[in-house]
Order: C-alpha cells, then sequence, then structure tokens
C-alpha cells in the first residue's frame, strides 16, 4: 500500500478531487458535508489500474485547521499539492507547502483544479515554480476538473509514476504508530488508528504506550481485518489493556525498548534567525503538538524543552 496526504488553501477542491479519485466521502463529520468544509482529517482509498493500492489522507484546508493539517502529514511520505485555477496559490498553499519543506517530503504531484473555470497554464507554470524552491523540488503537474472527471485519468496516470518511484520502506524497523484517532466499538474495545510509515505489526503484538505495554488484539487495514500490516500503510488497531478515555491524538505506539522519550531536545533552525525568538512555542512532531519553551543557544542552534515527554530521534 501507498499513503499520500493533500495539500492545500481552503476551497480549492481537495476532498472533491479526493471524491473524484476515491469514489469515497473523505469528510467523517456530519457538519463537514453540511458546510462543505473539511474540519478534521478524512480518509479514502483505492486501487488504481495498476493494481497498486493507495490511501489518501485529506487534510483541512482553513487557516484555523493548521493543527489537524500536521497531524495528517507528519507520516506521510508523499503530497498531493492542490491548487486553484480561478484562484491560484494563496496563504495556506503557502502554509502548506513550507509544511511539507519542513518535514523534508521530496515526493509531490500538482493538481491545479477548477479547471473548466479558468485557464490553468498560468497557475501550473507559477506553482511548479514555487514548489521547485521546496524540498519536493521538479513536480509534475495536472490539470483537472473533479466534477466532470476531466484530468482525472491523466491525474491517476501521474500519481501511479510518483508511487512507483517512492523510496520502500523498512518492514523490519522499529514501530512508531502516531495516533491520529482512538474510539471505542462495541464488543471489541479501544481502536485507534494512524500512518504506519516503518515496521509492521500484528494481531499479538506487545507495544509500548508511554509507560505500560497494550496488547494487540487485532489490526485492520482500509476496512478489512490483516494478521499483519506493513509499512507503509493506514492502520487500525484494536488494543487491549487500556482505556479510549486515555488515549488522545498524539499519543505513540512504540515498539519495546526502541525508543527513548525526552522532553529536552537541541535542535538546528534552517537558517539563523534574525529576530528575536518567542520564548513559547508549539512543537508539531507525528500528530503530537506539544507546547515548549525556546531557549537561543549558539547561532542557529536552539534548545526545547517539551511540557511532555515525547519518543524522539535523530533526524526529526
Amino acid at each position: 500500500m501507498d499513503v499520500l496526504a493533500t495539500a492545500g488553501h481552503v476551497d480549492h477542491g481537495k476532498s472533491t478531487l479526493v471524491r473524484a479519485l476515491t469514489g469515497m466521502e473523505p469528510d467523517r463529520w456530519e457538519e463537514e458535508r453540511r458546510r462543505g468544509l473539511t474540519i478534521d482529517l478524512g480518509f479514502a482509498w483505492t486501487t488504481l489500474p495498476s493494481g497498486r493500492v493507495l490511501a489518501v489522507v485529506d487534510v483541512p484546508g482553513h487557516e484555523r485547521f493548521v493543527g489537524n493539517m500536521l497531524a495528517g502529514v507528519g507520516s506521510v511520505p508523499a503530497a498531493l499539492v492542490v491548487v486553484a485555477a480561478d484562484d491560484g496559490w494563496s496563504a495556506q498553499t503557502a502554509e502548506h507547502v513550507a509544511v511539507l519543506d519542513a518535514l523534508g517530503v521530496r515526493h509531490a504531484l500538482l493538481a491545479v483544479t477548477k479547471a473548466d473555470l479558468a485557464d490553468p497554464a498560468p497557475v501550473l507554470a507559477d506553482a511548479t515554480e514555487r514548489l521547485a524552491a521546496t524540498s519536493m523540488g521538479a513536480v509534475p503537474g495536472v490539470a483537472v476538473s473533479a466534477p466532470v472527471g476531466r484530468g482525472v485519468p491523466e491525474l491517476t496516470a501521474a500519481l501511479e509514476t510518483l508511487l512507483a518511484g517512492l523510496p520502500a520502506p523498512d518492514p523490519a524497523a522499529p514501530v512508531r504508530l502516531w495516533i491520529d484517532r482512538a474510539f471505542p466499538i462495541r464488543g471489541a474495545g479501544t481502536v485507534v488508528t494512524g500512518t504506519l510509515a516503518a515496521g509492521s505489526v500484528a494481531t499479538g503484538d506487545r507495544l509500548q504506550l508511554g509507560g505500560r505495554e497494550v496488547g494487540v488484539r487485532g489490526v485492520q487495514s482500509l476496512g478489512r481485518p490483516v494478521e499483519r500490516a506493513s509499512a507503509t500503510a493506514r492502520v487500525a488497531l484494536n488494543l487491549r489493556g487500556v482505556a479510549v478515555e486515555d488515549l488522545s491524538r498524539g499519543d505513540a505506539l512504540l515498539t519495546p525498548g526502541a525508543f527513548r522519550s525526552t522532553a529536552e531536545v537541541d535542535v538546528v533552525l534552517a537558517t539563523e534567525p534574525e529576530d528575536r525568538l518567542p520564548v513559547e512555542a508549539v512543537l508539531h512532531l507525528g500528530s503530537a503538538a506539544v507546547p515548549v519553551r525556546v531557549r537561543t543557544l549558539e547561532g542557529a542552534a536552539v534548545r526545547l524543552r517539551l511540557a511532555t515527554p515525547l519518543p524522539l530521534r535523530v533526524g526529526d
């Protein structure tokens, strides 16, 4: 399975495009469907003509929900950047692309939507030039009009090419599954979902959650039970030994003994700050969002003191 996330400004047609690609409704809340506004993470999947299975994490584009967007893209290796032909590069386009650049995402595809409402060529050229200056580099682009299906076959073909070029994940790597949803199911108990970026998880496994170990009663992937799921994959785990009220987005399920949680970390900024940094900020990692206190060290080095310890590793 391959997993990618959408990115882009509100009302540029991300969810409409996901519906056209997958035939599924990514918006999970009644309020989202009523308002036509994605608020939280949505999920959909499809089998491409080659037989490759693709899962899509659809993110909100409104500025009020950037935290939700960050939770959706934190573990995903590729992005579908969406820009509307009738609006062009906009505020949240820039912010979402800055997020992808900060995460070091190197694999992306550009979709210029609403190509029936305006000439997509200028937006294709402008967005391609802007993306070239990021970690994504030279990004192929396709003009689409999702409601009428124009450009969707070409976009599907471009997705096939993009996914075929993704680096193979390590199925033997330790598991660090950032939880993006936790909910109860009657008769089954606690279920969590997330994007498995590395490693594999199977029924009967024991995983570390904070200071305890929990058992995996069952594994599902794309709505179907499986004995084992290997990266990259969207997974749902039925857990034993933890109540749903003890879980929240940003918790992580770990291979026991493979990660060390810490509340203090030194980081190096991409560029040395010209102005004084804020004393308080929020650290986003995986699906977690943790308040931090910021202390400037030397040059571009900064020390972060986390309000809650996280399982960090070099390169995060």
